[in-house]
């Protein structure tokens, strides 16, 4: 049997019992250090996100000025849009090989270096060269893979209402710059507003630095809504070899390209068509720059409330489904807008705006999940590759967009053909079948 020694005489006794666990054990903090991680990211999306709202208020300032056809603008446009997105698979998987941190703070360097050098351009190419090379480059390492891997690595709840907030920051951005970038324009110049982009860009950089973090083992946390901690993986070598495969491996399945086209079609009835071409289109029909560029940003303000509900909507619905409805709503929308443009601002012409603002990039927390479902751990870069049709749509209908302009001297071919588009996407999204627990991509590492 076992005996309890007693203390030795003289000596202290063990004292009175404390019973106050509460006071001994570290309280959980209130909020989860993922939600800051969230935020710092957001707020880095919103910088990154003025050079986005610029095109549009350039294409007659560059026409004017150095007499350059609407479609060679257009060109350089593509070229950005192209390479935004063709930068963002690689740029995923370079944030796994040498942190967000690093990746994000060099992006949003030459995003400042393009957008300042296009200050003393003198010819197209230079155009191409700052606005379409450098400034894609930069920008599509800040795309939405930035995004889709943020909340992978730091939620497991949660993730469609986080994924929602993070891609509404791009129009948060939009909200912010485009009126005072219309201002700019009209009041000094184009170049005054490329310069305030780019040092908008360059001071977000410390911000990244002292505050993102790559993961959440990095401090210690386990992500949001784990069962449990996770320690950091190691350094994946071969970032762009790994983009690659992954590519190879995903087209050999047929929802890739099913979400590759849908999301192509996205980018060209939105980054592509609106986004490039609706303040010059207006402006075809009297309507002020002020007037159409703030119009782009009240799309701005609809688009915020319509992602975040869509990642909530992803939370609860199926996904497909859930892409089908957007396109559908977009395409129908996108045929009645020729009729309401006008010299002055209608009340028909408020009420596309609101609806066109709620479907603007609902799309994305969907498509993500999607990627999600369908790749596992791939999904941010299989996304990534998804992405980049989104941006090759979204090239595309801005050169025809500005070669239509110069054509027909009008949009609206470009607008009837847009919604067409979107009906086709919407049919495509519902033929993308559910997938089966065997067929869910492992990781390539």
């Amino acid at each position: 049997m076992t005996q309890t020694s007693s203390p030795p005489a003289g000596s202290p006794g063990p004292g009175p019992a404390r019973p106050r666990p509460g006071r001994d054990r570290r309280r959980p903090p209130r909020v989860h250090r993922a939600w800051s991680v969230a935020a710092v990211a957001f707020v880095t999306i919103i910088g990154a996100a003025g050079f986005a709202s610029l095109p549009g208020l350039l294409i007659d300032p560059l026409h004017r000025e150095f007499d350059w056809s609407r479609g060679t603008i257009g060109f350089a446009i593509s070229v950005n849009l192209a390479l935004y997105g063709l930068t963002a698979p690689f740029a995923a998987a370079l944030m796994d090989r040498f942190g967000i941190r690093r990746v994000v703070a060099v992006a949003l360097s030459v995003i400042a270096a393009g957008s300042v050098l296009t200050v003393w351009m003198t010819a197209a190419w230079q155009l191409v060269l700052f606005w379409g090379v450098l400034v894609g480059l930069g920008s599509g390492s800040m795309a939405l893979a930035f995004a889709a891997t943020v909340t992978n690595r730091w939620f497991v709840k949660r993730r469609g209402l986080v994924t929602g907030i993070l891609t509404a920051a791009g129009a948060s951005g939009q909200l912010v710059f485009l009126p005072l970038l219309s201002w700019l324009v009209e009041e000094h110049g184009w170049r005054p507003a490329a310069v305030t982009v780019a040092l908008t860009a360059l001071a977000v950089v410390p911000f990244v630095w002292l505050l993102l973090r790559d993961h959440p083992a990095d401090v210690g946390a386990a992500a949001y809504g784990a069962e449990g901690f996770t320690p950091k993986p190691d350094p994946v070598p071969g970032a762009a070899r790994r983009a690659v495969a992954v590519l190879f491996r995903a087209a050999r399945t047929g929802p890739f390209w099913l979400l590759a086209g849908t999301f192509a079609i996205c980018g060209a009835s939105t980054n592509g068509l609106v986004k490039t071409h609706f303040v010059p289109a207006a402006h075809d029909h009297g309507m002020p720059i002020t007037a159409a560029a703030s119009l782009l940003a009240v799309i701005g303000v609809f688009d915020v409330v319509g992602t975040i509900a869509s990642g909530w909507f992803t939370d609860r619905f199926e996904a497909r489904r859930l892409l089908a409805v957007y396109y559908a709503l977009r395409g129908i929308s996108l045929l009645f807008l020729p009729m309401l443009l006008a010299p002055s601002v209608q009340l028909p012409m408020i009420f596309f705006i609101v609806f066109y603002g709620l479907d603007w990039v609902a799309t994305v927390p969907p498509t993500i999940a999607l990627c999600r479902e369908h790749y596992g751990e791939d999904g941010a870069i299989v996304f990534g590759w998804v992405l980049a049709s989104h941006q090759v749509g979204a090239a595309v209908v801005a050169f025809a967009g500005g070669v239509a302009r110069d054509v027909f001297g009008s949009y609206d071919v470009v607008w009837y053909a847009s919604g067409a588009l979107c009906a086709v996407a919407a049919l495509m999204a519902l033929v993308i079948r559910r997938p089966a627990l065997t067929e869910v991509a492992p990781a390539l590492r």
